[in-house]
């Protein structure tokens, strides 16, 4: 037997999608407390004419998971139901809702509208127990005309959702599985004579300079308006500049209005351009995410989003993968973020059956398909943000996204169409890949992509622009290498830059919880956690690499002179201020404003440097570059054999070789198995030998792994010189290796009672952490915090916290100081637990503070990479010395 949310079908009884628009016609929501009752299965028990008194009740938005109803679940790929297209699993949760309303005197006349704005998955609802209709297509707005239904008395709406219907194999989008009324429900008043729809058309002419607009309005009565104008005082929007102008249509009986942008989005010459410049998207994926109420996203957080990514020089957005709440697009209108904004469809579990039953090619589900595609650009088409529209994501191709793409570029042929899965550019406007390697974007780059069969359609791929929809895969510590990204993309006018897999990580709740954490059986575990921000939108250090890889302004010095390279597109550098510091060792000796004649939109300048040692040269806030002067060599006096068991006030527990780290989420796709098979995380120490000299007390000691002969000969030295005491380490690699180390260098524990209280000052690049393949945000400079505040706290515990370049530190605990200074640059990690405790954590609060604090020294590390779906670490970013050299000084 079929069930109703088990029909292929578009919604029922919905009127036709139309856009948002701000109105003086009368608006009641319906946000707050809802009665609710919970059903394991699709058979609740409740008769829609119920009005609920007695339930329980649940917000709205939100989600019915996220309040002990059921529990969430996480997949990537894989569909947690056996596919069987379109039907769903008899064990179906389904959640009753019921709200008492009253339509308002004042409404008498015209008809009444409910809205709602995102239901998960298929739903029904009634007023006093008639049948309103149907809908799904989960992050789609619909609306039901329900003005026959209601009574001006109390009115019983009741909606009934699904969790699964045939919907859900249109929504395997690699997030949460969470269901309920998760956004915003309203009635709306429509008067007679009120306008019912409006689509706007604002072009601008770069050439001219000056503004085209085309509108077009209905109302409620059968009356169609339309206008076209030319107007030539006005400003173009973009990202830069993101200038909007207040439209207003009015009748006698309904005013509307809506902000309108400027701006013209072409593809030329294989270039995407806007307003006649090259548009480059720098920019990331978004999930509605929110770690306390999943994809109800708050208006503060949307608003903290978008503050967050213009700081960070974000300047585009791509709603993965389904059409955002609307007013996360006027927010990006307003502060200006260009938007490619996805349709809410992704089939990809049937790539795991070879894309057998896909609904992308069946005819059974093109009205579907169509429905959903119209629903998005009908709501968005006067977003001056949205800028291209997307098919949807990982759905293989057929019949069913061609016809989307060609109903799209004939109803709005103002935007190009997009599309990963049509590889062949049958049917899209822009070429696109995800996760592609440095070489073979290059390749892309300078059109030399391997060829289509057919070469005809090859010719026409090849003189369309490249975007990258997916890449820098951002799970855990990392990505790294994105600096070389942005060198390949600058080298090609026809890369059009990308987004960043992806903005936020989503851990729910205080914990950061992820799949697996709630009992689940069929899950992806933590590849949910993947973003540029903490689940509580606290930035990592991948973001602010991101920022300084992507910022609009760079700086390079060549010589005796400054190269400043503007990379804006409409702005010059007329407002930026520069200035100079010279510093000697960490002080700063003098500095000033430097003067910059203003550099012109896509130009670069050449102006002298002030001279002197230890050169930082800074655009506001935007970009550094830096010279940094070596350190002074620390004195040291004659030495005699001594073994310390103290340094300054930390007694010595150990001192042991370290060429092992608690592997990252991209370690794990990438080096891990290597290394592990290589045994390096289990080095077996033997004492070769022990002995004193006039000069040294040295030991030597070999380190194997089990069942291998391969392993690392080391020599320690100790001495004392005066007060201080001198420790020199030699590494020599045995045997044969053929992989890079995580590390190699020593760790040292010390014993003290609070080892997070700890005070960490540093001279070396900072404050944050730094890898080799990861340094873009990080500049030379002396530094300094809590060993706890020099930890990451990245959900799934991980290596993170390394300084590179770092010359001196100093420890300072209640009982005194220790100083130590390297001959020569090292990398630095101070932390207050151990490699083994990091590598067992599964999540933060695992692990605790005991009585060592851990300081590792190294010769070197091993990049970041973006193997957890991407490139691996570049050769250049990999450790691999045969043999490492280092000295340290110690004193209290």
């Amino acid at each position: 037997m079929t069930a109703a949310y088990e029909i292929i079908a578009p919604p029922t009884g919905a009127a036709p999608a139309r856009a948002r628009l701000a109105t003086d016609a009368g608006v009641l929501s319906l946000d707050g407390l809802w009665r609710f009752a919970w059903s394991p299965t699709a058979e609740t028990g409740r008769a829609p004419a119920d009005p609920g008194e007695g339930w329980d009740e649940i917000p709205v938005p939100g989600h019915w998971q996220l309040y002990g109803y059921g529990s969430p679940a996480y997949t990537n790929v894989r569909f947690p139901f056996p596919i069987d297209p379109p039907r769903v699993p008899e064990a179906n949760p389904t959640g009753e809702y019921r709200r008492v309303v009253r339509r308002p005197e004042e409404w008498d006349g015209g008809r009444v509208l409910l809205r709602f704005d995102g239901v998960d998955s298929w739903f029904e609802v009634w007023v006093n127990g008639v049948s309103a209709g149907t809908s799904s297509g989960s992050r789609l707005t619909v609306e039901f005309d329900v003005t026959g239904l209601l009574t001006g008395g109390d009115d019983v709406l009741a909606v009934r959702v699904h969790q699964w219907s045939f919907g859900s194999y249109l929504e395997d989008q690699d997030q949460w599985w969470l269901s309920g009324i998760f956004r915003s429900v309203a009635l709306l008043h429509r008067p007679d004579g009120g306008i019912d729809d409006v689509r706007v058309v604002a072009g601008y002419d770069h050439i001219k300079g000056g503004g085209t607009l085309s509108v077009e309005a209905t109302s409620t009565r059968p009356v169609r308006w339309e206008l076209s104008s030319p107007l030539t005082e006005v400003q173009p929007w973009s990202a830069e500049n993101p200038q909007l102008y207040r439209l207003e249509v009015s009748t006698d009986a309904e005013t509307v209005s809506l902000d309108i942008g400027f701006r013209t989005v072409s593809v030329e010459g294989g270039r995407l351009l806007l307003n006649g410049a090259p548009l480059v998207f720098r920019g990331v994926n978004r999930h509605d995410f929110d770690p306390q109420c999943g994809r109800a996203v708050s208006r503060e957080a949307m608003e903290r989003d978008v503050a967050l990514m213009k700081q960070h020089h974000i300047n585009a957005v791509r709603t993965s993968h389904y059409p955002p709440d609307p007013y996360f697009l006027q927010l990006c209108d307003r502060h200006g973020l260009y938007v490619v904004e996805e349709c809410d469809i992704e089939t990809h579990g049937f790539s795991l059956v070879d894309w057998r039953g896909n609904p992308s090619d069946d005819p059974a589900w093109a009205d579907v398909y169509l429905d959903r595609m119209r629903r998005m650009v009908e709501r968005d088409k006067n977003a001056a943000g949205v800028v291209m529209w997307s098919l949807g994501n990982e759905s293989g191709w057929g019949r069913n996204l061609a016809a989307n793409a060609r109903w799209t570029a004939e109803r709005d042929p103002s935007r190009p169409v997009h599309y990963e899965g049509d590889a062949d550019c049958e049917s899209v406007d822009v070429y696109s890949r995800m996760y592609p390697g440095y070489d073979e974007l290059a390749a892309i780059g300078r059109g030399e992509e391997p060829a289509l069969a057919d070469p005809a359609r090859d010719r026409r791929r090849r003189g369309l622009p490249m975007i990258m929809c997916e890449y820098g895969h951002a799970m855990g510590n990392g990505p790294g290498g994105l600096a070389e990204y942005e060198a390949v993309i600058d080298a090609h006018p026809r890369l059009a830059g990308g987004f960043i897999w992806e903005w936020i990580d989503h851990g729910l709740g205080e914990k950061g919880l992820y799949g697996g954490d709630f009992g689940e059986t069929v899950h992806d575990g933590s590849f949910v956690i993947d973003g540029l921000v903490l689940p509580d939108r606290a930035p990592s250090p991948g973001l602010a690499e991101f920022a300084a890889v992507i910022a609009p302004v760079r700086l390079r010095m060549d010589g005796d002179e400054l190269v400043v390279e503007n990379r804006w597109s409409f702005t010059s550098t007329e407002k930026v201020v520069f200035g100079w510091s010279l510093s000697a060792d960490d002080m700063v000796i003098d500095e000033g404003v430097l003067d910059v004649p203003a550099v012109g939109p896509l130009s670069s300048r050449r102006v002298p440097l002030p001279p002197g040692p230890g050169l930082t040269v800074t655009a506001g806030d935007i970009a550094f570059v830096q010279r940094p002067a070596p350190a002074a060599p620390a004195a040291i006096g004659s030495l005699k054999p001594a073994r310390p068991a103290k340094l300054g006030p930390f007694p010595i527990a150990s001192l042991t070789l370290d060429a092992w780290r608690a592997p990252t989420e991209n370690d794990r796709a990438s080096l891990e198995e290597r290394w592990r098979t290589a045994g390096l995380h289990q080095l077996v120490a033997r004492t070769v030998e022990e002995r004193s000299d006039e000069t040294w007390w040295r030991r030597r000691v070999h380190y194997g792994p089990p069942g291998l002969d391969s392993g690392f000969d080391v020599e320690y030295r100790w001495a004392a010189a005066g007060e201080a005491y001198r420790l020199e380490v030699d590494i020599d690699r045995r045997g044969e290796w053929r992989l890079p180390l995580p590390r190699l260098g020593v760790a040292l524990a010390l014993r003290t009672p609070a080892p997070g209280s700890v005070w960490l000052d540093w001279l070396g690049l900072g404050p944050g952490e730094s890898y080799p393949d990861s340094r873009a945000a990080v500049r030379h400079g002396r530094y300094g915090m809590t060993v706890r505040e020099a930890q990451t706290p990245y959900v799934v515990p991980q290596e993170n916290g390394n300084r590179s370049a770092v010359s001196r530190l100093t420890l300072s605990s209640p009982d005194g100081d220790l100083h130590i200074e390297g001959d020569k640059p090292f990398d630095l990690a101070v932390r207050p637990w151990s490699t083994t405790q990091l590598e067992k954590a599964r999540h933060a609060d695992d692990l605790t503070e005991g009585n060592l604090l851990w300081v590792h020294l190294a010769a070197g590390v091993t990049g970041l990479g973006s193997a957890s779906c991407g490139p691996a670490v570049r050769p250049s970013a990999e450790y691999r010395a045969a043999q490492a050299r280092l000295a340290f000084t110690f004193s209290g």
